[in-house]
């Protein structure tokens, strides 16, 4: 019999530690300051937050500025402490913040889409400013002159971003499932080519210029690990999320992969080790196992006089198979199935416990979770969602067996902000 592995196991307790007050609507991106005890929010109800840690050890927001537009997302730039904030109406405004972080000036407005801003990169080195919209375009416009360089459009919703600014190529995710690589160029651009993995729309990206690995999550609650490095297309398909993927990140150093939900589920991935990919779902008329015809196979069904079966796929071998053959459920975390699912009857077997073994560990973020940031420099991560929670805490939930763990954790709820100590 299987054994049956929870995906989200209660690691920890939290102890309250410290509380501030918050926003008044959803907070849609929240960025940790490098070198500071800080927090950049930006939120629906139109405002950008700096917090700053003060002497008394409460949060206060050092600069609270108001825009013209909801605040759909942003792109910080600590060395230059530049910021751009996308907008709900199209545009991008960047702002020049103080050494202090107490004084935000206005610089420029690009007109970049004319509707919702959903994501944005900017890069100091070719001083462009790369962003995703709801009018189905990708756009890069030029931050020294304000002009539109270039611009993209898809079928559907653009929906996330990430930019290779050493080759100058973007990678963008849309509503319909799909994650177009294009050559960005002054004045011109070229399509490379189309990733096609998901079912569900793409919600989160993250690129690893090192390893030339591309992360995605969506709403079919998966994550997929693309190989753009090696060139022969090999995919790794992670399912552990009970609801869609929003928010990504990827730890070089430690090969871990960190992956958050909707729900508030926080996974980390074991990405150094030997996986296996997923096989394709095959198609056949009927049974691969014991030949009973599917009940779209009319011919075969008149000819034995029996009934149509179901067609079900087996997770482990990819074959076509019925419910009668198909019976057990199991987990098999090398192919990146952490929960229970369907294999044959003949795979169930093959399947020791050892193969079992999770490669991933889960927890439970507590809130809607629609955007990430970490800095893996000092352990912090910072999240942050519709219900206008935001959260901070030490990514020492990324377990290291030699080290006893302490977990800074932040809640806001509604207005407020909670500070929990965990260990474990």
């Amino acid at each position: 019999m299987a054994a049956e592995i929870h995906s989200r196991p209660q690691t920890a307790r939290p102890v309250l530690l410290n509380k501030i007050e918050g926003h008044s609507d959803a907070v849609n991106a929240a960025v940790l300051i490098p070198k500071e005890d800080g927090v950049i929010t930006v939120s629906e109800d139109r405002t950008i937050r700096v917090w700053l840690k003060r002497d008394s050890g409460q949060y206060w927001p050092s600069i609270y500025h108001t825009v013209s537009s909801p605040c759909s997302c942003m792109s910080y730039h600590h060395d230059s402490r530049r910021i751009f904030i996308g907008q709900d109406n199209g545009a991008i405004v960047e702002f020049l913040i103080s050494e202090d972080f107490n004084k935000m000036n206005h610089v420029k407005t690009y007109p970049a889409h004319q509707n919702r801003v959903s994501d944005m990169v900017f890069s100091l080195e070719s001083e462009w400013v790369v962003s995703t919209g709801h009018d189905k375009s990708v756009s890069w416009m030029c931050t020294q002159s304000g002009s539109m360089l270039g611009r993209h459009y898809f079928t559907a919703w653009a929906s996330c971003l990430q930019y290779d600014q050493e080759t100058q190529h973007a990678f963008v995710g849309d509503h319909s499932g799909q994650i177009t690589l294009l050559k960005l160029e002054r004045q011109t651009y070229s399509t490379i080519t189309t990733l096609k993995g998901h079912e569900g729309s793409v919600g989160a990206l993250w690129w690893d210029p090192v390893q030339r690995l591309l992360f995605s999550g969506a709403s079919d609650h998966s994550v997929i690990m693309w190989d753009i490095g090696g060139r022969k297309g090999r995919t790794l398909l992670l399912q552990g999320h009970h609801e869609r993927v929003q928010a990504l990140r990827y730890l070089q150093l430690t090969r871990q992969l960190v992956s958050c939900s909707a729900d508030g589920g926080i996974a980390v991935w074991n990405m150094d080790t030997q996986r296996e990919e997923a096989p394709q779902w095959l198609d056949s008329d009927s049974c691969q196992k014991c030949e009973q015809p599917f009940f779209w196979n009319i011919k075969q069904m008149w000819d034995t006089k029996t009934l149509g079966l179901r067609q079900h796929h087996c997770r482990k071998c990819g074959k076509a198979v019925c419910g009668k053959c198909s019976s057990k459920r199991s987990t098999f975390p090398i192919m990146g199935f952490e929960f229970p699912v369907r294999v044959c009857d003949a795979c169930f077997e093959t399947i020791k416990e050892e193969d079992r073994t999770p490669l991933a560990t889960f927890h439970e973020g507590k809130h809607n979770i629609a955007h990430m940031d970490m800095d893996p420099s000092r352990g912090l991560m910072v999240t942050c969602g519709s219900d206008r929670i935001v959260k901070v805490n030490n990514s020492s939930l990324i377990p290291d067996n030699s080290l006893p763990h302490y977990t800074q954790l932040t809640v806001m709820d509604g207005v407020s902000c909670q500070w929990f100590l965990v260990s474990y």
